[in-house]
């Protein structure tokens, strides 16, 4: 995952010069149909049931990954097709912290539940 121009400038407001960053209590993971970019953008799902869901991280090394498996709510209409997926600081609105090209974009019909498995998530620094 490339984090955001949004969490970049926040890491280092904190790190180097010593401003204060409270990170978000909950994230959220949202789907696109269009690649965000380091400004955010993108064209997040919405309506037929979508929601952000929350997801929570365990971190080894320089590897932080889902340590459970996230599962969205059955599409009750088409989303199109999911290639990309974003981590928040909210659950509507917020602050795109973090995104990724799916290794193989999902057509979402009526009646899909799109998951991610346990450890499937993984952001590294290098």
């Amino acid at each position: 995952m490339s984090f955001t121009n949004f969490l970049e400038t926040e890491i280092l407001d904190h790190v180097f010069a010593g401003a204060a960053y409270s990170a978000p209590s909950t994230h959220y993971l949202g789907l696109f149909t269009a690649a965000p970019g380091e400004a955010g953008g993108g064209t997040e799902l919405s309506g037929s049931a979508y929601v952000r869901k929350s997801v929570a991280f365990t971190t080894l090394g320089n590897t932080t990954s889902n340590n459970a498996a996230v599962e969205f709510p059955t599409a009750t209409g088409s989303w199109g097709t999911v290639t990309h997926v974003g981590v928040y600081d909210a659950s509507s609105s917020g602050n795109l912290m973090a995104y990724a090209t799916l290794s193989s974009s999902k057509a979402i019909a009526t009646g899909d539940v799109f998951r991610v498995p346990n450890g499937d998530l993984d952001i590294t620094l290098n």
